[in-house]
């Protein structure tokens, strides 16, 4: 069992510091759990407002609105729920020291990047260059 990490509340990571060292680690973690509890209360949230309007709606325009309504909604909470996966490797990667490391070239990824998006798993250069590829085999 590791020691609790002291981590001010205004603390942000700084380039300055040594790269993944345990309070950027720790920070990191928090907020990878933070988003993570958000999006399973928001479904949470979702189930139970989709369970108060399982109703007979007579106007056929309104009960397509709300079916609509209801598809763009499930959409939503896929989306979300792939997120949540992402956000469990993120977390793994934390443990196992491999977390702020591009996966294609091995380099740091920036704080900056990390901040914006904890679950990067690749530097912005290999990103691009990854989607560039994607998007070129796509067309094909």
């Amino acid at each position: 069992m590791k020691a609790e990490v002291f981590l001010p509340e205004d603390y942000r990571p700084a380039e300055g510091e040594p790269f993944m060292n345990e309070r950027q680690l720790e920070y990191f973690r928090r907020k990878l759990i933070a988003w993570k509890h958000e999006i399973l209360k928001e479904s949470l949230d979702t189930i139970e407002g989709m369970k108060d309007s399982t109703r007979n709606i007579p106007d056929i325009a309104d009960r397509a609105s709300e079916e609509t309504d209801r598809a763009l909604e499930l959409r939503t909470r896929d989306r979300q729920r792939k997120l949540v996966s992402k956000i469990d490797a993120a977390l793994r990667r934390i443990e196992d020291g491999e977390y702020g490391y591009c996966e294609i070239t091995g380099e740091p990824i920036s704080l900056k990047r990390l901040d914006a998006r904890p679950i990067a798993t690749m530097t912005l250069e290999a990103q691009e260059r990854h989607e560039r590829r994607e998007k070129v085999h796509r067309d094909d």
